[in-house]
């Protein structure tokens, strides 16, 4: 029974790590703008939600399974997407700075198995949730640049899970998923070219639970007011987490595209 459930997963392995590109898609603690108008207490706020059009390579295992290489372009990741929620938030005092990042994925995608004897269908469901939550401290901070210096903890969380229609396996279902947590340090920082142009990036590293996980991205905005502000550019996230045969050693890169709004 177990051989015939590894035959009818790798069948579909590509759809069942569609899933695993949106990972930590887009999971920065980045919020593109040097200057945001104070309230009353002294206190600022952002919040960006953001695309992040990530293709997906490296190597990946789960339910028992040998480690896979796999290749994915964003539109493969795309076809299979059934739900995506990615946002930014910060709060920012004098030169000290709140920050979070949260991300949620579904995807799913279904295949038929040769000659239909093991099952006639198979069927693929993979929930990502990422979050970042920390703090930073403006090393440098005037009229056209800021630096911060940043700590924070991210989370992550993957669960899978796939079921068998007709054949052989006809009704077995089967999950498996891993959750970990990694410290990471880094920086981030604005640089106005002019007042409504500015450049932004960030490069952030750490380990934990994964081996390795780092994250860094740069890019160009442009503020429409006080309020409102855009940013495009480019973005690459990798990570290297194992744990009981489960595998998620990948790197996710592609353009990013966020609507930047302060208060």
């Amino acid at each position: 029974m177990k051989r015939r459930t590894a035959i009818a997963v790798t069948f579909v392995w590509g759809l069942l790590f569609g899933g695993g590109a949106m990972a930590a898609d887009f999971n920065s603690p980045m919020t593109p703008a040097t200057h945001q108008t104070e309230t009353e207490s002294g206190w600022t706020f952002t919040f960006a939600p953001y695309f992040w059009a990530a293709g997906l390579s490296g190597d990946v295992a789960q339910f028992g399974l040998p480690t896979v290489d796999v290749d994915m372009s964003f539109s493969d990741i795309f076809e299979h997407l059934d739900f995506g929620a990615m946002a930014i938030g910060e709060a920012r005092y004098d030169r000290y700075s709140i920050f979070g990042d949260i991300i949620y994925t579904k995807i799913s995608g279904s295949a038929g198995t040769p000659r239909g004897i093991v099952a006639s269908e198979v069927e693929v469901s993979t929930e990502t949730f990422a979050g970042l939550l920390g703090v930073g401290y403006s090393i440098i901070d005037d009229n056209t640049s800021r630096l911060d210096v940043v700590g924070a903890a991210r989370v992550w969380s993957v669960d899978t899970d796939i079921s068998f229609s007709g054949g052989v396996l006809d009704g077995v279902t089967r999950s498996d998923g891993a959750t970990w947590v990694d410290a990471m340090a880094g920086f981030r920082g604005n640089y106005s070219i002019t007042p409504e142009i500015y450049l932004t990036g960030w490069g952030l590293i750490g380990a934990g639970q994964a081996d390795l996980d780092w994250d860094v991205a740069a890019a160009i905005g442009y503020r429409f007011n006080d309020t409102v502000s855009a940013v495009v550019g480019y973005r690459a996230l990798g990570v290297d987490f194992s744990d009981d045969g489960f595998v998620f050693d990948v790197v996710q890169q592609g353009p990013i595209l966020g609507l930047v709004m302060h208060f």
